[in-house]
Parts: C-alpha cells; sequence; structure tokens
C-alpha cells in the first residue's frame, strides 16, 4: 500500500518487508505476493525488530501493518525455517493455501517420496519432545506477543486472505480494517492440528468461547463482512479505500497522546486475564504514571482553556 523510500535489493528481506515512516506512523509492509505473504522465519524476525523499535522510537507515535498482492498473510512459510527445519510441525499456512486452494503436500509437511534418496536431501536432525513447544514460544509466539507488546497502536489493513497466524498476526492489532474482498481462515484443524501463534487465546476474547470453537473447528473461511459481525474487524471497508481508510485512521492515532494510548492497551489487554482487584490497581498505578506526561499535561490544559489539544507524544 505505501512503498519505501529507497528500492532494496529484490531477495532480500528488507524488500519482502517493506517499511516507511510518514507523519508519525510506520507503515510496515509484507511484500511476497507470490506467496500470499506467508512469512519465512527471517522475515517473522523482521518484523519483530521493527515492532520492537518502533516502541522505542519517538518519532514513531502508530504503527500499520499490512501487505502487498490479493493476500494479507497466508500464515508461517513452512519451508521459511533456517536450514529448512523450522516450521514444519507448525500450523502455519503456506503458499496456496490460505486462498482455499488445495493444501500443499509433501514438502510443506516435511514429508519425502519413497524414491527420494539421502542424496537427494539432507535429513533434519531428529525432534525430541520439547522441541515444537520451543519453536513456537520463539516463533509464532514471539510476533503475536510483539504486536500486543508494542508501546504505540498498531492498525491492520488487511488486504486480501489472512490465514493461520496470518489471520492471527491481524487480530492481535488493537484495531482491524478489512477490505471486502478479505477473508479469515483458521487452517489449523484442516490439518489436525492446534491453533498456534495465540490463537486460542485471542479468538475467546473477541469472539467468546462458544464462537471461537466453531472458527478453530471448522477451519471456514470468514468474509470481512461476517468478521465485522462476529467482532473479528473494527470496520470494513472498499478494497480501492483501504489505504485512505487506514491512513486516516493511523494519522488520527499519531496525533494523540502517545503513552496514554501505550498505557490503555496494557490496561485493555490485560483486563481479562484477572480479576477487578488487580484490574483496578492496574488503572490507578498507570493514571499515576500517565499524569506524569507532557500530553496529559496538555489535555488538562486544553480543556481548561476550551482549545484543541496538540499532543505530542511525550
Amino acid at each position: 500500500m505505501t512503498p519505501t523510500p529507497v528500492s532494496p535489493e529484490p531477495g532480500t528481506t528488507d524488500s519482502l518487508i517493506l517499511h516507511t515512516t510518514d507523519n508519525a506512523v510506520l507503515w510496515i509492509t509484507l511484500n511476497r505476493p507470490a506467496a500470499l505473504n506467508a512469512l519465512t522465519w527471517d522475515q517473522r524476525e523482521r518484523v519483530i525488530a521493527l515492532l520492537c523499535d518502533a516502541s522505542a522510537d519517538p518519532d514513531v507515535r502508530a504503527v500499520v501493518l499490512t501487505a502487498t498482492g490479493k493476500g494479507f498473510c497466508a500464515g508461517a512459510d513452512l519451508r521459511g525455517g533456517p536450514g529448512g527445519g523450522e516450521g514444519q510441525a507448525a500450523g502455519g499456512s503456506g503458499p496456496g493455501d490460505g486462498d482455499g486452494q488445495a493444501e500443499d503436500g509433501g514438502e510443506q509437511a516435511g514429508t519425502r517420496s519413497e524414491s527420494e534418496g539421502p542424496q537427494d536431501r539432507a535429513r533434519p536432525p531428529e525432534r525430541v519432545v520439547g522441541d515444537v513447544a520451543r519453536m513456537l514460544r520463539r516463533g509464532a509466539q514471539r510476533l503475536v506477543a510483539a504486536v500486543l507488546d508494542c508501546e504505540k497502536p498498531v492498525l491492520a489493513a488487511v488486504n486480501g486472505t489472512a490465514a493461520g497466524l496470518g489471520a492471527h498476526l491481524a487480530l492481535a492489532c488493537d484495531l482491524v480494517l478489512a477490505a471486502e474482498s478479505a477473508t479469515f481462515i483458521e487452517v489449523f484443524a484442516r490439518r489436525g492440528l492446534v491453533p498456534d501463534g495465540g490463537g486460542a487465546y485471542l479468538l475467546p476474547r473477541l469472539v467468546g468461547p462458544q464462537r471461537a470453537k466453531e472458527l478453530l473447528f471448522f477451519g471456514d473461511a470468514v468474509t470481512a463482512a461476517e468478521a465485522q459481525r462476529l467482532g473479528l474487524v473494527n470496520r470494513v471497508v472498499p478494497d480501492a479505500g483501504l489505504e485512505k481508510a487506514t491512513r486516516d485512521w493511523a494519522e488520527r492515532l499519531a496525533a494523540g497522546p502517545t503513552r496514554a494510548f501505550a498505557l490503555t492497551k496494557q490496561l485493555v489487554n490485560a483486563s481479562l486475564d484477572g480479576d477487578r482487584g488487580a484490574a483496578f490497581a492496574a488503572e490507578a498505578a498507570a493514571q499515576e504514571i500517565n499524569m506524569t506526561t507532557v500530553d496529559a499535561r496538555e489535555g488538562v490544559a486544553s480543556f481548561v482553556e476550551r482549545r484543541r489539544p496538540t499532543y505530542r507524544g511525550r
């Protein structure tokens, strides 16, 4: 949607994950359209790093996650790990899967044909108990946590299919705008797998446990309109209007009280995980911290002086 001001070398991670800051908004664009933007491990690490850097950068006051082509993100590229091994047991999608077409078979699932010998492909090391859990903690869960923990508002602009981990990447964002052609698919049960990337954590909080089970058990494609009805997305807009709608919201967020947004995000994200006493204590602590910021003083002063506030993100 929004190109970078530089032209990175084709095939490099910087060309597959575009990023630019415009009007205090960091735009992160997945740019692997031929694979429906399925994420390889190095792309995932780049997105995580950009989100972490955004938290500490005072010149970034909002973040947009979007993609090029017809897909937002078809999940984890099962062939994209270091040495080809990472992800072969993961529940992410792969090219050709997120759009409802037949799933990739042997290579994506880490299997081999009977005729393939040792000379054709090096065998991965034998997997031991704990390897899969460790892989998920270091991979898909870190990616989703980076979105949830980012200290700036993160807005997803879902331009097409969001499947598996790609759906969870979008749903972890603070706000979600979807093009009319977008779809959301929980692909895990199709492979006999449980959801990863925080799916069983995110979905019940958005739609309730029974609806979450329906989505996870059946793995049916959910249209953008149905996703909005269920509460998975905030707004659905025409495909041609997605960039403008995203820019409008992102720039409103970037003009707001950045630290207050960060503290509010923390409170809301934690609100379903603890009891009322813990939530009230966290709220009081957040208010105490926020009242030390420049923006809080500006907000109060503008109210007293009956003028529009000018927030600086500090």
